[in-house]
């Protein structure tokens, strides 16, 4: 297998196995006009196997969703072919319409114009509740 080195972008390395993709739907990187790899179950010392995506273009990454999907995440900051910087992720303490809730009787089902807000209520189990009704969000 042969990908191109990126000359000024992303990579996103040690997303959870099996999430690459969903990575990939969350950030709409379907709708960009450049060069993305998505390397799936790619072998790990530290994780065994793990997913990895990368971007050949500088693009606004939001981390919240990326702390979201997979908090052992970290983004490796490319410039003229060299790492400049690593971000780790972590789990964002607010999500805004990144998940929806489920609840028929929560504000936002009526009011569709409202932010779906969920705060993080439990960082061990990765728990987070909608901001208006404090339905427990499914993964």
């Amino acid at each position: 297998m042969n990908i191109d080195s990126i000359k000024n972008g992303f990579v996103i390395d040690h997303i959870e196995a099996g999430k690459g993709m969903e990575v990939y739907n969350l950030l709409a990187l379907d709708s960009l006009d450049c060069s993305v790899a998505i390397i799936k179950n790619a072998t790990s010392r530290k994780m065994g196997k793990k997913d990895i995506i990368k971007i050949d273009a500088k693009i606004e990454l939001d981390m919240d969703i990326l702390g979201y999907v997979s908090p052992t995440a970290t983004v490796d900051v490319i410039e003229d072919g060299k790492l400049c910087e690593k971000k780790k992720m972590t789990l964002p303490e607010k999500l805004t319409n990144v998940i929806f809730c489920k609840n028929p009787r929560c504000i936002t089902t009526t009011e569709q114009e409202l932010p779906n807000i969920f705060t993080l209520t439990n960082r061990e189990l990765h728990e987070y509740r909608c901001a208006y009704c404090e339905t427990k969000a499914s993964k």
